[in-house]
């Protein structure tokens, strides 16, 4: 299991952006993390994968643990080392590289099952296998997602982090990197899935997390977050009868949030 216990973090010894987060991601389980820009989901990511020092960012309190073990204090390719990938935000590939360079890199950490991991990637993604000797800042905007998907596999991961990883995609897009991100989980990669698309996130999640100003304002079976009223009115944009609601509609909130209250 990874878990967060009452996790602070502040950057630069001035903002502090998480306060007292906890959370647990079971083994084997897709667990959605929810919130709007600025509340804090991709500190808390690098805060699991040991990247807070890269953006002036330390734990204050709290700790990390990896099956009971804790990883806080580990640099990043430790971390990898002990199972847990990132696919962060925006996807991140080395543009001018071809697609089998970029998956290489990725498998740096887990050399000896290099030709392994490049088989099951290309399962996953047959494109990937077709334009594998292509420039990769030439792939689409799908495709790169997928070869993100891909490099982080390459290690090996037991645990799988995904930071909007359906951002600027088409929705046939949305659907089939949700598709896939349900296939890896399937083949026993459990994924913490940090989504500002909640519709998208909570299909696929066993469990769902709320994240406001740095604070879990919510915590649900992911079936019991798709039908709180507040989560339909504030994430799904849908009104109390199910219908949808105008983006100035969404943006001039009627009622306060319960968590609020």
């Amino acid at each position: 299991m990874l878990e967060v216990r009452n996790l602070e973090v502040v950057y630069d010894d001035v903002m502090q952006v998480l306060r007292g987060v906890s959370l647990r991601v079971p083994e084997g389980s897709v667990v959605a993390l929810l919130g709007a820009n600025g509340a804090g989901k991709t500190t808390l990511l690098r805060a699991l994968s040991g990247l807070l020092d890269v953006h002036d960012g330390v734990i204050a309190k709290g700790s990390v643990l990896l099956d009971g073990e804790p990883i806080h204090g580990l640099r990043p390719a430790q971390v990898v080392r002990r199972g847990i990938g990132q696919v962060m935000e925006g996807r991140r590939i080395l543009a001018e590289l071809t697609v089998e360079e970029n998956l290489r890199v990725g498998g740096h950490t887990a050399r000896r099952d290099l030709a392994a991991n490049l088989d099951r990637v290309y399962g996953l993604f047959p494109v990937l296998k077709t334009r594998r000797k292509g420039v990769s800042g030439y792939l689409s905007g799908g495709e790169q997602q997928m070869l993100a998907l891909g490099r982080a596999l390459m290690s090996g991961p037991r645990y799988l982090l995904l930071d909007e990883p359906s951002l600027g995609l088409a929705p046939t897009l949305v659907r089939q990197i949700r598709d896939l991100i349900a296939e890896i989980n399937k083949q026993g990669v459990t994924v913490l899935l940090v989504e500002q698309n909640a519709r998208m996130a909570l299909s696929i999640a066993a469990h769902g997390y709320v994240l406001e100003t740095g604070k879990v304002v919510m915590d649900k079976p992911a079936a019991e977050l798709l039908a709180d009223e507040d989560i339909r009115e504030f994430y799904l944009g849908l009104g109390a009868e199910g219908a949808a609601r105008s983006f100035r509609d969404v943006k001039h909130y009627r009622r306060r949030k319960r968590w609020l209250s």
